[in-house]
């Protein structure tokens, strides 16, 4: 399984929990950091899901596609940040 997938598995936060932040994630990323606000993961916890974003940022296309979502979107609303 995804580190991202399990660390959020770890704290009870369901698959369409997940589905959702992802698709959040990819309509509105800044929207995204409220969804994870309301998960209830312990700020150490997130710290660490960041750690392990930043040191291997492909975990967030292996999580989307695990979740069957549409990984294009995320690259869509990455580019819409950089803007």
């Amino acid at each position: 399984m995804n580190p991202i997938l399990a660390i959020l598995k770890e704290h009870n936060v369901s698959d369409e929990q997940a589905k959702e932040l992802f698709q959040t994630l990819t309509e509105n990323p800044m929207m995204a950091m409220a969804v994870i606000g309301q998960l209830g993961i312990p700020p150490e916890k997130l710290q660490q899901l960041m750690g392990l974003v930043m040191q291997n940022p492909a975990l967030i296309k292996e999580a989307v596609e695990e979740l069957g979502l549409d990984f294009a979107k995320v690259e869509a609303a990455k580019a819409q940040l950089q803007q």
